[in-house]
């Protein structure tokens, strides 16, 4: 019977193999959701799905893409409210 704290399905079941070679269960976390757009809510492209832990070690240009509102908006909804700014300040 597990502990206490493994009996819920908060982290996943994770069976691996060890050098002896029996099995053993292992308990890892959920990786997060996909990021999503915000005005489409498509999944974004360039973001890594990992955890907040793994994320802070990659380098800024790993963790989101090098263009305004990248990591935020889509390509299509990014690009459709730059025209927007663009025409309102003439």
């Amino acid at each position: 019977m597990p502990r206490g704290m493994f009996r819920s399905k908060t982290l996943r079941r994770v069976t691996k193999r060890v050098p002896g070679g029996t099995t053993v269960k292992r308990y890892e976390q959920r990786k997060p959701r996909v990021a999503h757009c915000a005005i489409t809510g498509e999944p974004l492209h360039g973001i890594p799905r990992k955890l907040p832990s793994d994320v802070a070690k990659l380098s800024k240009t790993k963790r989101r893409p090098q263009r305004p509102y990248g990591g935020v908006l889509g390509s299509k909804a990014s690009r459709q409210v730059i025209k927007e700014e663009a025409r309102e300040t003439q």
